[in-house]
């Protein structure tokens, strides 16, 4: 990118800092090769020093274990091909590219948007994308595919620069990922485990899904504003304007038969996606739906689970329908043709996931993921703050902790069993632990390289930026997660400060 201006000086040239040291750094499929070669050394010597950590939950002690070893030499050659195959953004990054990429190719997106966000006042499109990025979490994972390239081209099409709206879908989808005005499997998950923890001190103690609605739903609202104010005040400037190859063009539909297509096409294309939703609709509500769970629930449902796949189909249907009327698709060859088109333009992104799911895996093979987090949470609890303090140290160590280890659901199985049981003796509820735990995982989403989508995003922006390295997106989503990071915080303390329900029913202390 080269060194670009800002509107504050000082904060234009610590990002330049971090972008120019992460962009030193070798190409990123090599540095996560010098990566496993750092971890092979540290886990040989750990394990030579006897290391190990106790599982929460199980209380089973497990050795930090070596992969300069002949089980790990083992392990190396039998997991490699089913590292690469398992590694869980891979298919979902292709399957999504077919569906979206054909919606793309035949020039859907280009004429929607065209047709209806451009009309749309300039000043609220970083809110909006924000906004949607943030609510897009309600599909779960298939928001990193979809959020963020077509906010870049929404960027473009107002003439500003795409990798700007790049960041801001970045930062919604994965800063605000926890945030949401609905209740998602998210919140069924962590609340799930929660439940499991906390009735080890009290047997009737309940973590409902709905525990923590009040404090996301607000947080939606008020991470949309700081957001849209970063992507304005601190991202844009500091790009600058776009000088980039990659540029988006229309059919000229200043061309009376050309404009007609269009509009015809577009017309069917929101006919067929709203007999598409009616129909799941339809098929979740009948009497004994095979898309609900177990009692009827929607939120633990088939339908949840399978979500990507019913979106996949949403994006087939919108782009051979488009395709076809526009008479972009005149074949089934057609159709297949766009979706080869749209794969290889990801092949760089299958070849650095080659490295970083080998990386990941031997990370979580030696155990030395966990000793890392375990001994964060036990640095925290021999502490020995209470109240607030405390629970403003533990989003501060989630913070640190997800560095380590990017799942939520696998980070609040390690540090839940630790912190709920110490908090609930302070008569705590669980609920404010868990709140408190989201803040620190989600804020941190998008800036660690072992969160598998960060080289999802960081495919994106090599589009716009042929010379962007890891430096360069960890320039741009900083601004994000400190901003986040920090109006989440004063949230929480206002709400437990004025004893304000984080959810129906759910205040500081366990009454």
């Amino acid at each position: 990118m080269g060194q670009i201006t800002t509107e504050n000086p000082k904060t234009g040239r610590i990002l330049n800092t971090i972008e120019r040291f992460g962009n030193r750094l070798p190409h990123p499929a090599m540095l996560f090769l010098y990566l496993i070669i750092i971890i092979m050394i540290i886990s040989w010597l750990l394990h030579f020093l006897g290391a190990s950590v106790t599982q929460p939950g199980t209380g089973e002690q497990l050795a930090v274990k070596s992969l300069v070893s002949s089980e790990g030499l083992l392990y190396i050659i039998d997991s490699m091909f089913s590292n690469f195959i398992e590694f869980k953004p891979l298919g979902l990054v292709l399957v999504f590219t077919l569906g979206v990429g054909l919606a793309e190719k035949v020039g859907f997106f280009d004429a929607a948007i065209k047709r209806t966000i451009i009309r749309a006042p300039k000043s609220i499109i970083s809110y909006a994308v924000i906004f949607i990025g943030i609510m897009g979490s309600i599909t779960a994972d298939a928001a990193y595919i979809i959020v963020p390239p077509i906010a870049a081209m929404i960027f473009m099409l107002f003439g500003r620069n795409p990798i700007a709206g790049l960041a801001a879908g970045i930062a919604g989808v994965g800063c605000g990922f926890s945030a949401n005005l609905f209740v998602s499997a998210f919140d069924a998950m962590l609340s799930g485990i929660s439940t499991e923890v906390a009735q080890t001190i009290d047997s009737n103690m309940i973590v409902k899904p709905v525990d923590n609605w009040y404090f996301m739903s607000i947080s939606v609202f008020v991470l949309t504003i700081v957001g849209g104010l970063v992507t304005e005040k601190i991202i844009e400037p500091r790009l600058g304007p776009y000088k980039g190859n990659e540029k988006i063009t229309y059919d000229n539909d200043k061309d009376p038969k050309v404009s007609l297509l269009i509009s015809k096409a577009l017309r069917n294309t929101l006919i067929a996606a709203i007999v598409y939703i009616a129909l799941v609709i339809l098929a979740l509500f009948i009497p004994d739906s095979p898309l609900r769970g177990e009692n009827g629930s929607v939120i633990d449902s088939p339908l949840m689970s399978g979500i990507s796949t019913f979106i996949f189909l949403f994006f087939i249907i919108i782009g051979l329908t488009y395709g076809i009327t526009a008479k972009k698709i005149n074949s089934p060859t057609d159709a297949v043709n766009y979706m080869i088109e749209a794969i290889k333009d990801i092949s760089g992104f299958v070849v650095l996931v080659f490295i970083i799911a080998q990386f990941i895996a031997y990370l979580q093979w030696t155990n030395i993921s966990l000793l890392t987090a375990v001994n964060g949470a036990e640095l925290l609890k021999s502490v020995d703050l209470v109240g607030i303090p405390a629970i403003v140290l533990l989003v501060l160590l989630t913070v640190i902790s997800s560095l380590f280890i990017s799942s939520g659901s696998a980070l609040w199985s390690v540090l839940a069993p630790i912190f709920i049981p110490m908090f609930m003796l302070l008569d705590i509820h669980p609920a404010i632990i868990q709140v408190s735990y989201r803040i620190g995982d989600s804020v941190t989403n998008m800036i660690t390289p072992l969160n598998p989508f960060v080289a999802v995003m960081l495919g994106f922006l090599m589009k716009y930026d042929k010379k962007a390295g890891l430096g360069t997106h960890v320039a741009l989503i900083l601004p994000y997660t400190i901003a986040f990071l920090i109006v989440w915080l004063i949230m929480l303390i206002v709400f437990l400060l004025l004893d304000i329900p984080i959810g129906p029913g759910v205040t500081m202390n366990i009454k």
